[in-house]
């Protein structure tokens, strides 16, 4: 036997244990038969009748047949690796005769995947309504149309020695820090692991603190903010299969940031700004400060108001600490209840269910109407953070807070925000601060902490080190004109 005979059949051996493998030879004319292999659960029945086998005719060579096939993704090889590879993302091997070492692989893969839609987790109001799907491609065009110009550059790899997901990595050239994408670049070829079924695989292997609470980089479903976000420096991953593209390097501030806010006068997005801002604080320290005053500090409440908080709490059978632990536990149940069940059961759950559980308990005696108030206003604020995956920061830090605060008071409170905000201080995004105001900038507050017309935002965010420092073009300079009909 040939030892191309050898490795025809070493490979065709391999991949034939699975039944949903297509090897078989036949011919559209009275020549000689060529051989055709694939995938049938990953190749489009309509591309391969249609726009392969009525090409497949005896033609002298590959190199022939590759000419006249009218599909632009086409390989000539002989190596086994490729070939199984290209087989397993959806590609057919064509070969003339069986003992040739090379064959032609054509892509006909079946590229079955929903419509773009509109973002389900960053849904606003106003502004454009277009979020990310599945498939990479998909992602990258979405892009491309809101950014059509040369400088946009696409790095793809592939990760998981398993899965082999198609990684891209994609910044504009000439404003993005070269120092951050080759870093990105690094540590996205350092991971090791078998499957990389989505971008928070990615993410959770290369931010610069994995135990961190708080997130290291923004995952986004929706275009302009990835389309924004390239224009001021920052790198986007995109990982095939996953519909939130990953954003790099980021800052705390950023997590209070819609984009709605562009859509509104500036005066306005900046109260909306400042309310998410504070309803973070109400979210982790609301809760904390009622269990703290409750137990030791009785001396800082209002004479008006202690009569109404004692009362309220008469029935209740259980310490401040435990009322306010069932309650806040209570509460987490109902949402992450409404979650996991299908979408119009969910819905009439955490409507319904928080109301009658709520209103049931405070019955009952097991808890009061004021701790009732309080929990729900603390459940609120924490879904006015625009970034999901900080909403749920904030969800999780209060219950380290109230344990605190039981033990320790108000001196507990203060502990757990001294000791956050010096592990914010330490916090760093890609190597770059994570709390942008520090080292203090006059940039940061262009459009951070609060968002200055778009007149006097003339400078690209400095912690992102751009290549492209102002934002404003000259305004002396006249736009060219997109055709001779303008001239």
């Amino acid at each position: 036997m040939r030892s191309g005979d050898a490795n025809h059949q070493d490979w065709v051996a391999v991949l034939s244990d699975s039944n949903d493998f297509i090897h078989y030879h036949t011919s559209l004319t009275d020549g000689e038969p060529f051989w055709i292999s694939y995938y049938r659960t990953l190749i489009s029945s309509d591309i391969l009748h249609k726009d392969v086998l009525p090409y497949v005719q005896d033609q002298s060579s590959l190199k022939e047949l590759k000419s006249i096939i009218p599909i632009q993704e086409s390989i000539l090889t002989s190596d086994k690796d490729d070939i199984i590879q290209n087989l397993m993302n959806g590609y057919m091997s064509i070969q003339l005769h069986p003992h040739d070492e090379e064959c032609l692989l054509v892509n006909i893969a079946n590229s079955k995947f929903r419509d773009v839609g509109i973002p389900t987790l960053e849904s606003s109001a106003l502004g454009p309504q277009v979020g990310f799907i599945e498939e990479l491609d998909t992602n990258i065009n979405l892009i491309r149309k809101r950014l059509p110009i040369s400088e946009l550059t696409v790095k793809e790899m592939k990760v998981g020695k398993l899965s082999r997901t198609k990684v891209a990595v994609l910044y504009v050239n000439g404003i993005a820090d070269e120092e951050n994408v080759n870093t990105i670049i690094q540590r996205i070829n350092d991971i090791q692991y078998d499957h990389i079924q989505d971008s928070s695989y990615v993410s959770a292997m290369i931010e610069d603190n994995s135990n961190s609470l708080f997130p290291q980089s923004i995952a986004t479903e929706r275009a302009d903010r990835v389309a924004a976000g390239l224009t001021e420096g920052k790198i986007i991953i995109a990982v095939d299969g996953s519909p939130n593209l990953i954003i790099l390097p980021v800052t705390f501030m950023e997590s209070f940031i819609a984009m709605e806010d562009y859509s509104y006068s500036w005066i306005i997005s900046n109260f909306f700004r400042l309310l998410r801002f504070s309803a973070i604080f109400i979210s982790s320290f609301v809760t904390p400060m009622y269990v703290a005053i409750m137990t030791y500090h009785y001396e800082l409440i209002p004479a008006r108001l202690l009569e109404p908080l004692v009362g309220s709490r008469a029935t209740v059978p259980f310490p401040p600490f435990l009322e306010a632990l069932f309650l806040e536990i209570m509460i987490e149940m109902v949402k992450e209840a409404g979650i996991r069940l299908p979408l119009k059961i969910g819905q009439s759950l955490g409507v319904v269910g928080g109301i009658v559980i709520g209103q049931a308990v405070v019955e009952a005696g097991l808890t009061s109407n004021v701790l009732l108030i309080i929990v729900g206003l603390g459940t609120l604020a924490s879904y006015t953070s625009p970034v999901y995956k900080f909403s749920n920061t904030i969800r999780f830090i209060k219950f380290p807070v109230i344990f605190l605060a039981a033990w320790m008071g108000l001196l507990g409170v203060f502990l757990c925000l001294i000791y956050t905000l010096i592990h914010l201080l330490r916090l760093t995004s890609l190597g770059r601060p994570y709390l942008s105001q520090y080292p203090i900038r006059i940039t940061s507050f262009q459009d951070l902490w609060v968002r200055l017309p778009f007149s006097m935002q003339k400078d690209n965010p400095k912690n992102l080190r751009p290549q492209k420092k102002k934002k404003l073009v000259d305004s002396k300079k006249k736009p060219e004109p997109l055709n001779d009909f303008y001239e």
